[in-house]
C-alpha cells in the first residue's frame, strides 16, 4: 500500500493505492483511519476494490462501525468504484444519502473524488 498526495487549494488529500485488500474487517478500517490521521491527512480516496465486498451487506454493520470513526475524528472519505452491482435497495439508499452530505462519498472516478474532498 502506498500513499499518494494530492494537493488542492492548500488542501492534502491521500489516495490509498493498492493492488491488494486494504480493509478486511473494521480492525483494517481503524488501522488504516489511524495511519492517515497519524500522516496529517484529514480527506481520503480509497478504492472499492480495495474494501471487502462484505462492507457493502450493511446488515453486519461494517461499514456503519468504520464510517462512524472516520466522522469521529472528521476524517472525510471518498470511496471511488462502481457501485451500480450492489442492487439492494439499502445500500443504494445509503450511497445515495452519504452523497448529499461531505463525510462520505461514493463516487466514479479520482476526479469526482478530488473535487468533492478539495470543497
Amino acid at each position: 500500500m502506498t500513499i499518494e498526495t494530492h494537493t488542492i487549494n492548500g488542501t492534502r488529500i491521500a489516495e490509498v493505492v493498492s493492488a491488494n485488500r486494504v480493509i478486511r474487517g473494521v480492525d483494517d478500517g481503524l488501522d488504516l483511519l489511524g495511519n492517515i490521521y497519524y500522516l496529517d491527512f484529514d480527506r481520503v480516496i480509497l478504492y472499492e476494490q480495495n474494501i471487502t465486498p462484505d462492507f457493502f451487506d450493511l446488515k453486519n454493520g461494517m461499514a456503519g462501525e468504520i464510517l462512524q470513526k472516520f466522522s469521529n475524528y472528521r476524517v472525510r472519505l471518498a470511496i471511488v468504484g462502481d457501485f451500480s452491482k450492489y442492487t439492494r435497495q439499502s445500500v443504494q439508499d445509503f450511497i445515495y444519502e452519504s452523497n448529499k452530505g461531505r463525510q462520505v462519498n461514493f463516487v466514479s472516478s479520482v476526479a469526482e473524488a478530488l473535487n468533492r474532498l478539495s470543497q
